[in-house]
Protein backbone atom coordinates (compact mmCIF):
# COMPACT_ATOMS: atom_id res chain seq x y z
CA UNK A 1 0.00 0.00 0.00
CA UNK A 2 1.56 3.62 -0.64
CA UNK A 3 -0.47 7.21 -0.01
CA UNK A 4 -2.43 8.81 -3.59
CA UNK A 5 -3.41 11.71 -2.73
CA UNK A 6 -3.90 14.22 -0.51
CA UNK A 7 -7.18 16.96 -0.52
CA UNK A 8 -7.62 20.31 0.51
CA UNK A 9 -10.38 22.52 1.37
CA UNK A 10 -10.05 25.65 -0.09
CA UNK A 11 -12.13 28.82 -0.17
CA UNK A 12 -11.25 30.01 -3.66
CA UNK A 13 -10.48 27.72 -6.33
CA UNK A 14 -8.74 29.87 -8.30
CA UNK A 15 -6.52 31.60 -5.82
CA UNK A 16 -5.39 28.25 -4.37
CA UNK A 17 -4.62 26.45 -7.77
CA UNK A 18 -2.18 29.91 -8.52
CA UNK A 19 -0.65 29.21 -5.34
CA UNK A 20 0.72 25.71 -5.85
CA UNK A 21 1.51 26.43 -9.09
CA UNK A 22 3.24 29.42 -8.81
CA UNK A 23 4.83 28.61 -5.13
CA UNK A 24 6.12 25.17 -5.50
CA UNK A 25 5.65 24.96 -9.19
CA UNK A 26 3.59 22.09 -9.70
CA UNK A 27 1.65 20.30 -12.65
CA UNK A 28 -2.05 21.19 -12.76
CA UNK A 29 -3.27 17.86 -13.85
CA UNK A 30 -6.86 16.73 -15.46
CA UNK A 31 -9.86 16.21 -13.15
CA UNK A 32 -12.75 13.96 -13.69
CA UNK A 33 -15.90 15.27 -14.07
CA UNK A 34 -17.44 15.05 -10.71
CA UNK A 35 -20.37 16.88 -8.72
CA UNK A 36 -17.88 19.22 -7.34
CA UNK A 37 -15.78 21.73 -7.98
CA UNK A 38 -11.61 21.29 -7.45
CA UNK A 39 -8.02 21.15 -9.58
CA UNK A 40 -5.69 18.31 -9.27
CA UNK A 41 -2.03 18.32 -9.63
CA UNK A 42 0.96 16.10 -9.52
CA UNK A 43 3.64 16.28 -7.53
CA UNK A 44 5.78 13.26 -8.57
CA UNK A 45 4.23 10.17 -7.86
CA UNK A 46 1.07 11.61 -5.58
CA UNK A 47 -1.31 13.79 -6.27
CA UNK A 48 -2.83 16.90 -4.66
CA UNK A 49 -6.18 17.27 -4.67
CA UNK A 50 -7.99 21.31 -4.21
CA UNK A 51 -11.53 20.62 -3.19
CA UNK A 52 -13.39 24.39 -2.83
CA UNK A 53 -15.85 24.56 -0.07
CA UNK A 54 -16.83 28.16 0.18
CA UNK A 55 -18.12 27.53 3.69
CA UNK A 56 -14.70 27.36 4.90
CA UNK A 57 -11.80 24.19 5.68
CA UNK A 58 -11.52 22.17 8.52
CA UNK A 59 -8.52 23.78 10.48
CA UNK A 60 -8.69 24.56 13.98
CA UNK A 61 -6.49 27.51 13.90
CA UNK A 62 -5.14 30.33 11.58
CA UNK A 63 -1.55 30.43 12.83
CA UNK A 64 1.21 27.66 11.86
CA UNK A 65 -0.13 24.85 14.86
CA UNK A 66 1.81 21.81 13.04
CA UNK A 67 0.12 19.67 15.35
CA UNK A 68 -2.95 20.73 13.52
CA UNK A 69 -3.59 18.58 9.75
CA UNK A 70 -0.88 19.28 6.88
CA UNK A 71 0.49 17.59 4.52
CA UNK A 72 4.75 17.69 3.45
CA UNK A 73 6.68 18.37 0.22
CA UNK A 74 10.18 16.91 0.36
CA UNK A 75 13.07 18.30 -0.76
CA UNK A 76 16.74 17.49 -2.22
CA UNK A 77 17.36 21.60 -1.83
CA UNK A 78 16.28 22.12 1.49
CA UNK A 79 18.06 25.69 1.78
CA UNK A 80 17.54 26.24 -1.92
CA UNK A 81 13.55 26.05 -1.35
CA UNK A 82 13.68 28.03 1.62
CA UNK A 83 15.33 30.77 -0.23
CA UNK A 84 12.87 30.94 -3.27
CA UNK A 85 10.21 31.01 -0.73
CA UNK A 86 11.42 33.96 0.53
CA UNK A 87 12.22 35.39 -2.54
CA UNK A 88 8.68 35.06 -3.15
CA UNK A 89 8.06 37.18 0.11
CA UNK A 90 7.27 34.53 3.07
CA UNK A 91 9.50 35.56 6.04
CA UNK A 92 11.00 34.10 9.22
CA UNK A 93 10.58 37.60 11.21
CA UNK A 94 6.72 38.01 9.63
CA UNK A 95 4.33 37.64 12.85
CA UNK A 96 2.42 34.84 14.13
CA UNK A 97 -0.86 34.68 11.86
CA UNK A 98 0.80 36.76 9.06
CA UNK A 99 0.06 35.27 6.15
CA UNK A 100 3.52 34.89 4.71
CA UNK A 101 4.76 33.68 8.31
CA UNK A 102 7.26 31.43 7.16
CA UNK A 103 8.49 29.07 10.27
CA UNK A 104 12.20 27.30 9.41
CA UNK A 105 13.31 24.23 11.85
CA UNK A 106 16.85 23.58 11.58
CA UNK A 107 17.08 21.13 14.88
CA UNK A 108 13.52 20.10 15.83
CA UNK A 109 12.67 17.01 17.02
CA UNK A 110 12.34 15.28 13.57
CA UNK A 111 15.95 14.87 13.17
CA UNK A 112 15.18 16.17 9.32
CA UNK A 113 15.47 19.92 8.62
CA UNK A 114 11.62 21.22 8.45
CA UNK A 115 9.77 24.76 6.85
CA UNK A 116 6.04 25.13 7.66
CA UNK A 117 3.81 28.23 5.63
CA UNK A 118 0.30 29.09 5.64
CA UNK A 119 -1.78 28.68 1.72
CA UNK A 120 -4.16 31.03 1.38
CA UNK A 121 -6.92 29.46 2.88
CA UNK A 122 -4.45 28.86 5.64
CA UNK A 123 -4.00 25.17 5.17
CA UNK A 124 -0.30 24.52 6.79
CA UNK A 125 2.07 22.81 3.99
CA UNK A 126 5.33 21.77 5.63
CA UNK A 127 8.54 21.48 3.27
CA UNK A 128 11.66 19.01 4.56
CA UNK A 129 14.87 17.62 3.70
CA UNK A 130 17.34 15.41 5.27
CA UNK A 131 19.78 17.23 7.71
Amino acid sequence: MMLHHVSIVVTDLDRSVAFYRDVFGIEQIERPPFNSVGAWFACGALQIHIILNPAGTFRRAATIDTTDGHFAFRTDDFDGCVNDLIAKGFREDAPEGDPWRLRVRRNGPAGFLQAYLLDPDRNIVEINGAP
